[in-house]
């Protein structure tokens, strides 16, 4: 899978606003619904799927990176959206640490390989801390996109 597949500047927002993680979630659906991946009459039930998700174990990684994710029956194919807020929300992180970065993906609940393979592309990149703070410095969707090389 290639990123460049899934990313574009429609689902990159480098300015979030929310204070929470119910908070980000949702905004980060809106930039999809905005991006005519996901239908506005679908956000409760993918908000739902998601939050159902969290509730088994949180999605906040280390680093300041949080992944959320879930299957869902909204979608056909595995969509994606990155969202930055510089001060960073506690998503429950496993380091403890506010999470500034948030990559989230919905996949169709019948497949596996795309989600997992699209993790392993990203992780490649955000496991470098001087990409991260490239994507945390970065203040438009293409100065993110060319920390993903796309």
């Amino acid at each position: 899978m290639k990123l460049k597949n899934i990313l574009n500047p429609s689902v990159i927002s480098t300015n979030l606003k929310s204070a929470d993680k119910e908070g980000v979630i949702k905004e980060l659906l809106e930039i999809l619904i905005s991006a005519k991946l996901i239908p506005s009459n679908q956000k409760e039930l993918v908000f739902n799927d998601l939050m159902d998700r969290e509730k088994k174990m949180s999605t906040g990684i280390q680093h300041g990176v949080a992944i959320p994710h879930a299957k869902t029956k909204v979608v056909k194919s595995l969509v994606a959206c990155i969202g930055v807020k510089e001060s960073g929300v506690d998503f429950a992180s496993l380091d403890g640490e506010p999470s500034t970065i948030f990559i989230m993906t919905l996949s169709p609940i019948d497949r596996v390989g795309p989600h997992v393979q699209f993790l392993a592309d990203v992780s490649m990149v955000i496991k470098e801390e001087k990409a991260r703070k490239a994507i945390l410095m970065a203040r438009t969707a293409q100065d993110v996109l060319e920390v993903f090389g796309i």
